[in-house]
């Protein structure tokens, strides 16, 4: 075997070993790829109990029920199904029915999902509300605030809206 043959070979063999790595890391990933799971997806593939995951959707409106020791149960939907979700701790300060959010935890053996974590998602237009009231104490605040990227100050100056 000649030098260059010789070279080739390994140059071959490093790339088919690299090649099977990285398939073996992405086969490994591909349901952690996912950002969130939705009811339906949850309900479709089966999810076995105490297998963590995210949950994601809309809380439902009417399903909120806080219990003792800072204990909450709420259903969230995406349309097509819905999983009830019990968690114990603080919520987010913009989590409310019908808002969007994204859980973290497994399933039970019952099908209640037993999140640890709750995340609650806002839209564009969110402006914290500090922010919003300066500007409404600066007379730049508009009432049709709807995704609009910029106030402009009495100078003519572009502020951009916190979001």
């Amino acid at each position: 075997m000649t030098r260059k043959q010789r070279r080739m070979t390994i140059i071959g063999g490093s790339l088919a070993v690299l090649a099977l790595a990285a398939a073996l890391v992405l086969n490994a990933l591909r349901d952690s790829i996912v950002f969130f799971s939705t009811p339906t997806m949850v309900a479709e593939k089966h999810v076995a109990p105490g297998k963590r995951f995210r949950l994601g959707g809309l809380v439902q409106p009417g399903s909120l029920q806080r219990g003792d020791n800072l204990a909450v149960t709420f259903e969230v939907a995406d349309g097509g199904a819905k999983l009830p979700v019990a968690y114990k701790g603080i919520l987010p300060d913009l989590f409310r029915e019908g808002q969007g959010v994204v859980a973290e935890g497994a399933l039970d053996a019952h099908g209640v999902f037993k999140a640890d974590t709750v995340l609650a998602k806002h839209d564009e237009t969110y402006m914290p509300k500090d922010v919003a009231d300066a500007l409404k104490k600066q007379g730049h605040w508009k009432d049709d605030y709807a995704g609009k990227p910029a106030a402009t100050t009495a100078q003519g100056n572009s502020q951009g809206a916190v979001r």
